[in-house]
């Protein structure tokens, strides 16, 4: 499952978030009843199923728990992790303590994040953006520069980009 993509969302004074259709369809796989919202990074939330939550879970078991970062993002990611459904109309509700450690307002802004979705105010999103686009290359460099990975459009005998 690749979600991508970025989609502009109304948040109703109940909290409910609907899911896009595109996206919902894309989960649909994993059949994601219900769904879990904790603390992402940057001040956003992330949204996992269950399957992708047990890999962080597993990738977090694996991690040297004796490091106190590795304990304490243990206990602070878990802790706030909340379980939601989908409703009948693809929407979940966002729990409020997550809500407003996010500061997500009445507008926000849902990406797909390869084995993800995350949640952002719809201010702060903007902001991040603007200082980050100018970083692109630089980014991208840093996240595929292990040696491994080659556009599609290279020829099979040539040799990763590094």
């Amino acid at each position: 499952m690749l979600l991508t993509g970025a989609f502009t969302r109304a948040i109703d004074e109940k909290l409910r978030l609907a899911i896009p259709k595109k996206v919902r369809d894309a989960l649909r796989s994993q059949l994601p009843d219900v769904l879990y919202v904790t603390p992402g990074t940057d001040r956003s939330l992330a949204i996992y199923t269950e399957e992708t939550l047990a890999v962080v879970a597993q990738r977090v078991a694996i991690a040297t728990s004796a490091g106190p970062d590795v304990r304490a993002f243990s206990r602070l990611f878990f802790s706030q992790a909340e379980r939601v459904e989908l409703d009948q109309q693809g929407r979940i509700r966002i729990p409020p303590e997550l809500a407003r450690w996010a500061g997500i307002g009445r507008e926000a802004m849902l990406l797909g994040v390869q084995d993800h979705l995350e949640l952002w105010d719809k201010l702060r999103w903007d902001e991040y953006l603007s200082q980050r686009r100018g970083e692109y290359d630089r980014c991208a460099e840093a996240a595929l520069s292990n040696g491994n990975w080659a556009p599609a459009s290279a020829a099979s005998d040539e040799k990763p980009l590094k």
